[in-house]
């Protein structure tokens, strides 16, 4: 998959809500209630993960989970980002 360049970037984020630009990559942090809920979250957005066959960098603080997405043997950001950010928004 190719890398999208700025236009490309700009029309992907405009329909996936939630997620900003930083760097090379697209983020988005979550809040629960508690760890627990985090946690479950974290477990949903694996199986997402796996049936995309494309993963995310997880951070987890406590109550809150931050989600990285970018495609790495691209160097960037991919159609396979964007697609996969918005099918994690459902969760």
């Amino acid at each position: 998959m190719d890398r999208l360049d700025s236009d490309a970037i700009d029309r992907e984020l405009a329909t996936t809500p939630g997620w900003e630009l930083a760097e090379d990559a697209i983020v988005k942090t979550v809040t629960f209630k508690d760890f627990k809920e985090a946690m479950a979250f974290v477990n949903r957005v694996a199986e997402v993960a796996e049936e995309h066959n494309h993963h995310p960098d997880i951070a987890i603080r406590w109550n809150k989970v931050t989600l990285t997405q970018s495609t790495h043997v691209a160097g960037g950001l991919t159609e396979y980002d964007f697609r996969l950010a918005r099918h994690l928004n459902e969760l």
